[in-house]
């Protein structure tokens, strides 16, 4: 645009001039020096009323908040209960996830205000969420703090044009304003602290939280070699555990530090933990009881003010309907369908109290004190019970261990554990491991030398694996003492004495192209037990024969099957494609 003049309360301005053009620069400046001083100034008087803790925010679920701006208690109390119900439960559980899914298995809800609306200020129930619960045990409000600034504003963060990004996630720690003892509290602030450590080491970076599997030390577990975290991983379906350091692996792909399962480490550091808890189990019996008690008395306490609540909708809808005036049939219909829908919760809820009181009795009773006791004073009987959970021993070994450093020794069977206690004691202890061969035995030289003595005396097979069991010399895996095939494959591979040669069995009469597992595994390369999986899941056809005192079974492959399974072979395991199961020649000719 051109020739465009600017108009004010105080003239008509030619930007194309000079004179005009600096005037309004100057104008302009001023004005937002000037909204800069206002808005300073408001800022300061907020920051300053914040910090006499009159700043009015608005309150979370618990609270409510009176016409002369006092923070209070919220008047219901079912609302207080509850609120003090989920701190509790977040004391005994340690995690978010597992306070949400108590309170959906009991239908427990929370008690939330209405913000705004024609029912502002109203008491509504709603399903707890994940969300929700982690605002709930990161206010500090509720350990009667007054807190302000606790969502600092990163500048590096922020969007242009968007004023509300670039806010860090709250810290009570980092609050520019932070008053103890300003508000009613739900909880102290001790406790507040503990619950911010909780969360802080359940997160993926820290501890994490306690697992369902079966590895006692998860979390716990740190690499002797290289100082990082060991992982769980499991097999078996989950059955068998096995800690690696992997870290190095997946971010340099170097070799692993070191691997081995997890049941020696768990079984030593169960006998450890067990030995620390001896002194207190009289003391755990009674805070067994005690807490089995308070559950079942703050379950009972939400279903008394429940039935309350219901009993009082019931009676409101009632006086509603009874005030009506018969002829208004308009109104009264309404009010007859609030009065029934009232009568169906309470009698839903009257179904389900009486549903949860057959399952669940309201105390222990005498007999089932007695067996807490009993459990109790035998600790491992209590460890071992099915009853005992996976994260209830992981939530114990936590509580008492912070860290645990592991190194294998040499790559031997010999483990080095050094353990450190909470309050800084540090213990170490020696376990053995099993090893996948015996050469990996620390003794390995020792154990062949006195095998080799024993056999050249002119012992048995059986009587050097007797000997050597006395002497408490152990082998390898699977199993605490040695057997006579055990000695017999020992010497026969150091070549001390030569290996028995076995003559080729008696088969009988081959049809075409028929191989047994061992022939057909050389002819392509690969294990054995591979070929006879293969074999009993049915990707290859086959027929059992008998040889002398046993039986063999014949493979069928030709010179097509043998070529597609050598492409098999030199294909990597997740793109290998096998052929459908085939039937066996024994089951076709009972088919046919």
């Amino acid at each position: 645009m051109f020739d465009t003049l600017i108009a004010d309360c105080d003239g008509v301005y030619d930007p194309a001039g000079f004179n005009d053009r600096l005037l309004l620069g100057l104008k302009g400046t001023m004005s937002e020096a000037e909204l800069h001083i206002l808005k300073a100034r408001m800022l300061e008087g907020r920051r300053a009323k914040a910090r006499r803790g009159e700043l009015g925010k608005p309150v979370p679920m618990g609270y409510v908040r009176r016409l002369s701006g006092e923070v209070a208690l919220d008047p219901d109390e079912q609302a207080q209960s509850t609120i003090r119900q989920v701190f509790t439960l977040f004391e005994r559980f340690r995690t978010i996830g597992k306070v949400l899914c108590y309170l959906v298995e009991h239908d427990i809800r929370m008690p939330v205000r209405t913000p705004g609306g024609p029912g502002k200020g109203e008491l509504e129930w709603r399903r707890a969420s994940r969300p929700s619960l982690h605002n709930l045990f990161g206010n500090p409000i509720y350990a009667g703090i007054y807190a302000y600034g606790m969502r600092a504003t990163d500048r590096r963060r922020q969007k242009p044009g968007r004023p509300g990004t670039g806010r860090r996630p709250p810290h009570a720690e980092e609050a520019e304003v932070f008053l103890p003892d300003r508000v009613p509290a739900y909880i102290t602030r001790e406790q507040f602290e503990r619950n911010q450590a909780q969360l802080r080491a359940n997160r993926a970076d820290r501890l994490g939280p306690v697992r369902a599997g079966t590895a006692l030390l998860s979390g716990l577990l740190v690499c002797g070699q290289c100082g990082l975290r060991m992982m769980a991983f499991y097999n078996n379906d989950g059955h068998t555990a096995r800690y690696a350091c992997t870290s190095q692996h997946v971010s340099y792909a170097e070799p692993f530090c070191q691997s081995l399962k997890a049941a020696p480490v768990d079984a030593q550091v169960t006998s450890l933990i067990l030995a620390a808890l001896e002194p207190a189990a009289l003391e755990a019996s009674l805070v067994v009881a005690a807490d089995l008690q308070t559950e079942r008395a703050a379950l009972e306490q939400q279903w008394r003010q429940r039935l309350e609540r219901a009993q009082y909708q019931v009676d409101q809808a009632r006086r509603r309907y009874a005030s009506t005036e018969p002829e208004n049939r308009l109104v009264a219909r309404t009010l007859e369908r609030d009065w029934e829908a009232a009568l169906a919760e309470q009698v839903r809820l009257t179904a389900e109290h009486e549903r949860f009181r057959r399952e669940r009795p309201q105390s222990p009773n005498p007999a089932e004190l007695a067996a807490i006791r009993q459990l109790t004073t035998d600790l491992p009987a209590l460890w071992r019970a099915p009853t005992t959970t996976n994260e209830e021993r992981q939530t114990i070994v936590r509580l008492l261990l912070e860290r645990v450093l592991l190194t294998v020794v040499d790559n031997s069977e010999q483990v080095r554990l050094e353990c450190h206690w909470h309050g800084g004691s540090r213990t170490t202890h020696m376990l053995v491991r099993p090893v996948a061969r015996v050469k990996a035995l620390s003794t390995y030289a020792a154990l062949l030398a006195r095998a080799t003595d024993l056999h050249r005396a002119g012992n048995g097979f059986a009587s050097i694996a007797a000997i050597l069991n006395q002497e408490t010399w152990r082998p390898p895996k699977r199993r605490d003492t040695f057997n006579a095939s055990m000695v017999r494959r020992l010497l026969t591979t150091a070549g001390v004495i030569e290996p028995n040669p076995r003559g080729p069995r008696a088969l009988p009469e081959r049809q075409a192209d028929e191989w047994t597992i061992r022939e057909l595994a050389v002819e392509l390369g690969l294990p054995q037990p591979t070929l006879y999986n293969w074999v009993r899941a049915g990707h290859l056809r086959s027929r059992s024969v008998s040889a002398g005192a046993s039986s063999a079974k014949l493979v069928t492959a030709d010179a097509a099957t043998i070529a597609r399974l050598k492409t098999i072979r030199a294909t990597p395991p997740p793109w290998r494609r096998l052929s459908p199961p085939v039937l066996e020649a024994n089951q076709l000719t009972a088919k046919s």
